[in-house]
């Protein structure tokens, strides 16, 4: 049901900016890149980068006074920044009470998302395991996999109810293993978490789920307030201050990536609708005003058709996605025209794109020469948004280029993978030989002489040159 996961060689890409360099050619319309075959119908004003906003100092201080005043600072934010004064630790009863008001059809689907987010996962789960291998006769190396035994999972729940990174967050941990897994997300002022979240995250097996949203929230499950664990790792998407946040504490705690605006490639050429390519188009410039669309093409007329589209397609959403989509297209997105396939290939790795789709003939072609990109979609009958909501694959993706050096959230993420070594006597020999004259050569004496002490005592009768020198 499900393609496989792809392991891809990382790739060396030279950009400014998240962009490749380009020049503006005198006396025309359309501006070319290094590679001399791009040509740019529709160029973009602005990129992600240029609308960053600083918001570090803020960030940071509000982790200051809540790791200082715990509890009440947490509880005094959630009031001031999410106007809610309601309990914060759903009860049992209190999430019996949010399943109760889920309609019977939006459960039914959020189980077959579930179910298949559920069996990806646990399919990745069986390609990574414990292993062993005899280095040298006497000397076993090996590696064992271990779950984190406690998760954070951000749902964002301000404008939207984002039930899908529920379903996408918690049973990707769950699966893993992690013992104990919190969810949390935004509630709403006199009503708390959206039902619909609260049914999510409690079929996808949270431990707890907490009513509080922002920086207040990342700061409760890394310092470990209302009686949580401290949670080894935070997961999920959210505004630029959760981000922020997240990339503050790196280090203290393991988070999934630093992300910004989402952002979606659609590789097509003369085979594609191009009806079908400006609603997918339209559909993740949606997300936000700074959130990046864009089309890569070798067939001009198709492109063509396409910037007539969306126009249309976008003044017919509903509002604030109608602005929000507008915006996005007028200031982020780009309509590039290519000499082939190969050179599309080549533009689409360059940017690295968070989304990936290919409408185009020859669908195994394109799988094995891509090599960047979050998550990759084939064909039309395949879409960004099935994968955001129900298909199985993980939502949670690189942006901002970084899928030139990463993937998105998976199983791996919450293990840890580490070694260990166990030796003979014999064994040991030729490693403590070697360990000894490389520390010594690096001036380690210490480490030299952790060397030198086992080889005195396995080997009393021998005489070693451990000195390094000619």
């Amino acid at each position: 049901m499900f393609g496989p996961v792809a392991v891809i060689p990382v790739s060396v890409i030279f950009t400014v900016a998240n962009r490749p360099t380009f020049v503006v050619w005198s006396g025309k319309d359309v501006e070319e890149d290094s590679h001399m075959a791009r040509r740019y119908l529709k160029k973009a004003v602005l990129t992600p980068q240029s609308d960053a906003t600083q918001v570090g100092d803020t960030v940071r201080s509000i982790l200051a006074d809540i790791e200082a005043g715990g509890d009440a600072a947490a509880l005094s934010y959630a009031a001031k920044l999410d106007g809610y004064t309601g309990d914060v630790i759903l009860s049992p009863a209190d999430i019996e009470a949010a399943i109760s008001q889920v309609p019977e059809t939006l459960k039914a689907d959020i189980r077959f998302a579930h179910d298949n987010v559920r069996r990806f996962a646990e399919m990745q789960r069986t390609t990574i395991g414990d292993s062993e291998m005899e280095l040298s006769p006497g000397f076993v190396a090996g590696q064992r996999t271990i779950p984190v035994d406690a998760a954070g999972c951000y749902i964002p729940g301000g404008r939207y109810s984002h039930v899908a990174s529920a379903v996408m967050t918690v049973t990707t941990a769950k699966v893993a293993g992690c013992a104990h897994v919190t969810a949390c997300s935004p509630p709403r002022p006199g009503s708390g978490v959206p039902p619909a979240i609260v049914y999510a995250a409690h079929l996808c097996g949270a431990d707890c789920i907490m009513a509080m949203g922002g920086v207040q929230a990342i700061a409760a499950m890394t310092f470990g307030l209302f009686g949580l664990p401290k949670s080894k790792i935070l997961v999920g998407p959210g505004n630029q201050y959760v981000a922020e946040a997240k990339r503050i504490l790196f280090g203290r705690v393991g988070i999934d990536m630093v992300a910004g605006p989402t952002d979606s490639l659609i590789l097509a050429d003369r085979t594609a609708d191009a009806l079908i390519v400006a609603t997918d188009l339209v559909s993740q410039a949606e997300h936000g005003y700074n959130s990046p669309v864009w089309l890569v093409t070798d067939d001009q007329a198709l492109a063509e058709r396409v910037m007539e589209i969306v126009p249309g397609l976008i003044a017919k959403l509903p509002q604030p996605n109608r602005d929000s989509a507008a915006a996005a297209w007028r200031d982020y997105a780009e309509v590039i025209l290519c000499a082939d396939r190969a050179e599309m290939a080549a533009c689409s790795d360059d940017y690295a794109p968070e989304h990936l789709t290919v409408q185009a003939a020859d669908l195994d072609w394109w799988l094995d020469r891509l090599v960047s990109y979050g998550s990759l979609f084939l064909g039309e009958e395949t879409t960004v948004a099935y994968g955001d909501k129900a298909a199985g694959t993980n939502h949670v993706l690189p942006t901002s280029g970084a899928a030139g050096y990463t993937g998105g959230l998976s199983v791996h993420k919450f293990m840890k993978f580490v070694t260990w070594q166990r030796a003979t006597r014999d064994g040991s020999r030729r490693v403590a030989e070697a360990t000894a004259r490389i520390s010594r050569l690096e001036g380690m004496e210490g480490h030299a002489r952790s060397a030198d002490v086992r080889l005195a005592k396995y080997f009393p009768r021998e005489t070693f040159d451990l000195t390094g020198e000619p």
